[in-house]
């Protein structure tokens, strides 16, 4: 069949590029090398900030290539030229939704914490915290007098996060979309994991800022990802590919489905069958 143009391919990393042991597969690692190779820009596209992105970066061995020096950090609100060693966009969430936020799930039993720039924040640690922590690769700190934290304007977070029970955490979710309304942006990247950014923020908006910047045509972006923060990628990229392992409303809207799953380097069968 004849090959899709594509000029910039996005990657979530946990259960997408990544297997269930967090690692990106010899395979995976070598089409993505191709890709970034023949110029194609290879950006690697995560919740996590961008020291815990650049251990995957030096996996895939491109960060010395023009195509791969960029990367989208914490669900869109960050993108780093590692060239340069520079932030090119950056979001942030406000004081004032933030409290509102934090308020809304202490009265509901949960912890929150916030994202600065290279550390985490928390209201209180729990085995909860320590998850994100550990799964994030930043260092966590409990900080003092959280509101006043939160509120004080010296300091400037990318995003909070509310962990927990799934169960719990769903219920919360619609309470906290139900007050800020339009004010932000409100998901869970994982069933544990709730998340609120900046509105009319996320991965799909970050890519299409970097593919302007870039001078690239939106239509070939490329973009693979497998739950709900990856929705606005999958949704604004010209083709959105779902993981076979993924969500099924993520599914549901994507252009295309990998025919195998991330343990099954899912990734690069599909570029290979499809872009290379």
């Amino acid at each position: 069949m004849e090959k899709l143009k594509v000029n910039l391919i996005a990657l979530d990393l946990d259960d997408t590029l990544l297997n269930d042991g967090r690692a990106i597969s010899d395979r995976n690692t070598e089409i993505l090398r191709r890709c970034a190779q023949r110029g194609i820009y290879v950006v690697l596209c995560s919740g996590r900030a961008e020291d815990g992105i650049k251990p995957f970066v030096s996996r895939l061995n491109i960060a010395a290539l023009e195509s791969g020096k960029y990367v989208i950090a914490i669900n869109g609100c960050s993108i780093f030229d590692m060239h340069r060693r520079l932030q090119i966009y950056k979001k942030t969430v406000s004081p004032e939704i933030l409290l509102q936020a934090h308020k809304i799930a202490r009265q509901e039993g949960f912890e929150t914490e916030v994202y600065s720039e290279g550390k985490v924040f928390y209201s209180r640690e729990t085995q909860w915290t320590l998850r994100d922590v550990k799964m994030c690769g930043l260092n966590g700190e409990e900080a003092c007098d959280f509101e006043n934290f939160l509120a004080d304007s010296r300091n400037s977070f990318f995003k909070m996060l509310i962990p927990g029970e799934p169960e719990k955490i769903q219920q919360l979710q619609k309470k906290i979309k139900a007050a800020l309304g339009e004010k932000a942006v409100v998901f869970t990247s994982k069933p544990y994991f709730l998340e609120i950014l900046p509105p009319n923020c996320g991965k799909g908006e970050a890519i299409e800022w970097l593919a302007s910047f870039l001078g690239i045509d939106k239509k070939t972006t490329m973009a693979f990802g497998d739950s709900m923060n990856d929705e606005s990628m999958i949704e604004k990229c010209g083709y959105g590919v779902a993981m076979a392992n993924g969500n099924p409303y993520i599914k549901k809207i994507a252009d295309f489905v990998t025919d195998k799953t991330n343990n099954e380097d899912g990734v690069a069968d599909f570029i290979e069958k499809y872009v290379l």
